[in-house]
């Protein structure tokens, strides 16, 4: 069939104007969405092959909302899954709603459970991830972490004082139960003279809450940070069989905060106590704002060679590494921030401190070295060292100039049979005991400075 010049020069026309609108049409893919809830702040995480540009802003009328407008993307199945992903215990987040607003715009309604100060910022391809569109929601006023440790140590006394009521009660009961079986066989003696009431046995009036200067005088409590290293964003190293770093740490330091807090007088905080990332300037600032007597930071190693095994204690160090291995180390560590993803702004904040934190002590120093080497010694009965002496290296989670600090490498992760053990609770709990005698007998050397500011 013959076809006119015309015909001819319009169906290419279509074709072009096809490829066009094809092409426009293409824009960013996303790869996935993940939403990491935690009491310090919630982040939401939308991972793209191309970058991603956004805006928003919040509804002040009303019901507090969080509103996003993502441009140049088109609603996928695989950006609806964020509904799906708020967890009932988001402290922030109630839900999200999600739609297609204008033909290239997506926008996403977070409902917020309070008031947020939300931070976002993008984030380059690193390591496993693609282009990332990051929001932070963090509340308007920080919580105060040492009034925090105050109040759980203040409902852990209670509850004992409640179980130890409840069996004197119990006793008490039996008693009277055995009693009346045996006067029940008896005859029964003259009525005696009515007598006053009395409170029973284990029960005495709760006491008026604490004043504020009372609170002031709360004995002075032992306090230890401990960092389950990584989180979030950032796996940390990944085991043979895909066990994750930082999943571990977390499991161990939970472990070591519950026996930590059985010690009378002591408690423990944790810079993360779920699946969150916390910047590495940011676990060195809770530490310090709950005025720690002792930082602990719990990881476990990797290294190239599958070989490789054995637990490893590291300080701080005021100049060159003291092997090209402590060094290596602390290179890997330190890069957490490019992993998990920080705030430019963070970011920015946290070298100004880093450079204040560049004037760590002598005497914090030689402290961690002291705690080190007391852990070290209690880790060796437990397995395998890849050291026998206290590394240092110039951690940057190490960096507090007035807390000991220690950076504890649990074992090989890389290695399968250190990531079978660290897998094993009965494993984990060894390694918590460990930890513990450790650090009970440097403080039982060095007892800890009173606190510089009143309770």
């Amino acid at each position: 069939m013959k076809i006119s010049r015309r015909h001819a020069i319009g169906h290419g026309g279509a074709l072009v104007l096809s490829i066009g609108v094809h092409h426009a049409a293409h824009g960013a893919s996303i790869v996935a969405v993940r939403v990491w809830p935690a009491a310090d702040y919630t982040r939401v995480t939308i991972e793209s092959d191309e970058p991603l540009a956004a805006k928003h802003f919040q509804i002040p009328d009303g019901p507090p909302r969080l509103v996003v407008d993502i441009d140049q993307l088109e609603l996928s199945p695989t950006l609806r899954d964020i509904v799906g992903k708020i967890r009932p215990d988001d402290p922030y987040i109630a839900g999200v709603r999600v739609g297609q607003n204008q033909p290239r715009v997506v926008r996403l309604v977070l409902d917020l459970k309070q008031n947020v100060s939300p931070q976002q910022f993008t984030l380059q391809p690193v390591a496993a991830y693609g282009h990332r569109l990051v929001f932070d929601l963090y509340p308007l006023q920080e919580r105060d972490p040492l009034i925090d440790l105050l109040r759980d140590k203040e409902r852990a006394e209670q509850q004992a004082e409640r179980a130890v009521r409840d069996a004197l009660g119990e006793m008490v009961a039996q008693a009277e139960r055995g009693e009346l079986a045996a006067s029940a066989a008896r005859p029964a003696p003259a009525r005696p003279a009515p007598k006053a009431a009395s409170v029973p046995l284990g029960t005495p009036a709760p006491p008026p809450p604490p004043s504020t200067e009372a609170r002031r005088k709360i004995e002075r409590l032992l306090v230890v940070a401990i960092d389950p290293g990584h989180g979030g964003e950032d796996p940390g190293a990944i085991g043979p069989s895909g066990l994750k770093e930082k999943d571990v740490v977390l499991a161990v330091a939970l472990k070591l905060r519950d026996r930590l807090n059985a010690i009378p007088g002591t408690r423990a905080m944790l810079t993360r106590d779920g699946d969150y990332f916390v910047p590495l300037q940011e676990r060195v600032r809770k530490a310090r704002r709950v005025q720690a007597d002792l930082f602990v930071s719990v990881h476990a190693d990797a290294f190239l060679n599958a070989k490789a095994r054995g637990a490893s204690v590291f300080a701080l160090s005021s100049g060159a590494a003291s092997s090209t291995a402590a060094r290596w180390m602390a290179d890997r560590e330190n890069a957490a921030d490019v992993v998990g993803g920080v705030h430019p702004r963070t970011a920015r904040d946290a070298q100004v401190l880093r450079a204040m934190l560049e004037m760590s002590t002598a005497a914090q120093i030689k402290d961690s070295l002291r705690v080190g080497h007391e852990v070290l010694q209690r880790i060796g009965l437990v397995g395998h060292l890849h050291k026998t002496r206290v590394e240092q290296a110039g951690f940057a989670v190490l960096k507090a100039p007035d807390i000991p600090s220690i950076l504890v490498e649990t074992a090989f992760i890389s290695n399968p049979e250190e990531e079978r053990l660290l897998r094993s609770s009965r494993y984990q709990e060894k390694l918590v005991d460990a930890l513990t005698i450790g650090i009970r007998r440097y403080f039982a050397r060095n007892p800890p400075r009173a606190r510089q500011r009143a309770l």
